[in-house]
């Protein structure tokens, strides 16, 4: 694929999820800070976000709208897709659930605020003749609305996914994870040109095969490490959608929003151009 003349045009950097009390302890949150408040206060240094807890419960109309008034018109989430529709999945009852939940987004889609559903399947999910069916399918079921898919295992990385990805404008997610068998590489490949997409989950080799969600996120992204992926994979990436989002799941100890502030300096300097506030 081609780069595109309007390169950096839109970058946008954030993290996983912002909801965080250990998030107050290490200091990214001033003392005190309720829940309610930690939206307006993290989109003083970013501009777009993940929201994890969809993954667990189903969006309801009503909190998302909430959501959507405490920040401006700029600003952009990416949404979870529910567990119900990737990794415990009911035959005969998942279309109910795709339905429930393109119900609960609908406040972020009238918004114009939804960047994007992100779907997350097991490292379970390989590719299969069953599995590749019920993709298909499920995208099917969510026409209409902005896609990324996030593999963990490694057979999805092949010319015909990226192929059929690209005729059907759905992203595919980048992920940076430890180097262990058969998780799906960091490419920058790219198969939507309006949106190009990648996870920082970070490279805990012994916490990755844990069992503990703080064990396995909890890692801290060096100088050296964000440059090297700036230059081997976010900067290609960039250089081929029209807009970018860069995403850190590293969120044990505060250390998401530090390499996230981190990388926002790095990307302006490559694009010889200032960038807006949080990118």
């Amino acid at each position: 694929m081609e780069e595109r003349s309007n390169r950096f045009r839109d970058v946008l950097v954030g993290t996983s999820g912002y909801s965080y009390v250990e998030w107050i302890d290490a200091g990214f949150y001033p003392r005190s800070t309720p829940q309610k408040a930690m939206l307006p206060l993290y989109r003083e240094s970013f501009r777009a976000t993940e929201l994890n807890y969809t993954w667990y419960q189903m969006p309801k109309a009503e909190p998302i709208e909430r959501m959507c008034a405490r920040v401006d018109s700029g600003f952009r989430f990416a949404v979870k897709l529910t567990r119900t529709m990737t990794h415990e999945v009911v035959r005969g009852r998942w279309r109910k659930e795709v339905k429930r939940y393109r119900e609960g987004l609908d406040p972020l889609v009238r918004s114009g605020k939804l960047l994007a559903v992100l779907i997350q399947f097991p490292f379970s999910f390989y590719r299969s003749i069953d599995h590749r069916n019920y993709l298909a399918a499920l995208v099917e079921e969510l026409a209409g609305l902005p896609l990324a898919v996030e593999f963990r295992h490694d057979s999805w990385a092949c010319d015909p996914v990226f192929a059929e990805f690209e005729k059907r404008g759905i992203t595919l997610v980048t992920v940076d994870m430890p180097p262990l068998a058969h998780l799906f590489p960091c490419l920058d490949v790219v198969t939507n040109p309006g949106l190009a997409y990648l996870r920082f989950h970070g490279r805990n080799v012994l916490g990755w095969g844990s069992g503990s969600m703080q064990r396995q996120f909890d890692y801290d992204y060096s100088d050296d490490e964000l440059a090297e992926l700036l230059e081997r994979v976010i900067n290609p990436m960039a250089a081929k959608a029209d807009t970018s989002a860069f995403f850190f799941n590293n969120h044990v100890r505060g250390q998401a929003p530090k390499n996230a502030r981190t990388l926002i300096p790095m990307l302006s300097g490559q694009s010889g151009q200032g960038l807006a506030k949080g990118a």
